[in-house]
């Protein structure tokens, strides 16, 4: 279980995986050192698949974060996976609004109480009115937070929800964020800080159109396509630091040790070759990858 003061939310707890070291090694020593001494983080994006084949089950336990912007159309695919839901602010209005609109042939009210979010948190400058009493009536647990300015509402909620769960599930945690891409550049710039800040947590930033998530210069990444749902189109894209050195496998143009900056070499506009990728670099980089509209 879940548990923090009054609230108690289930959860599924399985195996942990290797996360990023509390004491990072320095660059020199990551370009030092060779593929098979570091410790590999696994990613798949199975939770993007409406049946998860036995054998492909990641040993992960999701919680979802909605934000104001659009739905991508598979949210409720990442709602029945997630064991935790939240809505930043003003998302509350994106499911109670949108979230019908992705069922036409069933009554609003009915659509709208089974997608009923646990938590909604933030300043709460954005939720309207009806939809606070709305939820509230329905026992979603309200935080008001406008007395902190200095963090945005994603991160508000990533907080909470690093904070509920318990030590020994964090190493399993996966945020899902959705509506966290497209609008206003600084907000998705704002939300690409938070994942960076969090450095420690699997964070997946999601829109209709692509996924985001950081790769920690402290793992070798393995990344395990689902081609069914996603790319071909992918980049590599350095961030806090340039890269001195970055390696890849699967990509069509791979990259060799290849030096990445802001202002210099970026991977943009990269094809994943086949169903996986390696990636060793000596700086965080940013992962992103396309995402087909089958939904």
């Amino acid at each position: 279980m879940w548990r923090r003061a009054d609230l108690v939310i289930p959860c599924i707890l399985k195996t942990p995986f290797s996360i990023a070291s509390t004491s990072p090694p320095s660059p020199r020593l990551l370009v030092n050192r060779t593929l098979t001494t570091m410790d590999t983080m696994h990613h798949s994006s199975t939770f993007l698949l409406p049946t998860v084949p036995e054998n492909q089950r990641p040993s992960l336990t999701y919680a979802l974060v909605v934000l104001n912007h659009n739905l991508p159309r598979f949210t409720p695919l990442l709602w029945k996976h997630a064991q935790l839901r939240l809505c930043a602010d003003g998302g509350a209005n994106r499911v109670y609004d949108e979230m019908p609109l992705l069922f036409p042939q069933e009554d609003a009210s009915v659509v709208r109480r089974r997608y009923k979010p646990d938590i909604i948190k933030g300043d709460l400058d954005s939720i309207r009115p009806e939809v606070h009493d709305f939820y509230t009536r329905l026992g979603t647990r309200i935080v008001d937070k406008t007395h902190d300015q200095d963090s945005t509402d994603l991160h508000k909620c990533i907080a909470c929800i690093r904070d509920f769960a318990p030590v020994s599930d964090k190493s399993n945690l996966c945020i899902l964020v959705a509506g966290a891409l497209g609008g206003r550049f600084d907000h998705e710039m704002g939300n690409v800080n938070v994942i960076c800040h969090f450095s420690s947590l699997r964070v997946i930033l999601l829109s209709d159109d692509n996924l985001i998530h950081l790769l920690p210069r402290t793992h070798r990444h393995e990344i395990h396509i689902q081609a069914s749902v996603e790319g071909p189109h992918c980049g590599l894209i350095p961030i806090g630091t340039p890269s001195k050195g970055s390696t890849t496998t699967g990509l069509r143009w791979d990259l060799n040790n290849t030096e990445m900056e802001f202002g210099g070499l970026v991977s943009t506009s990269n094809m994943v070759k086949g169903e996986r990728v390696t990636v060793q670099s000596d700086c965080n980089l940013l992962w992103t990858i396309s995402l087909k509209k089958l939904w």
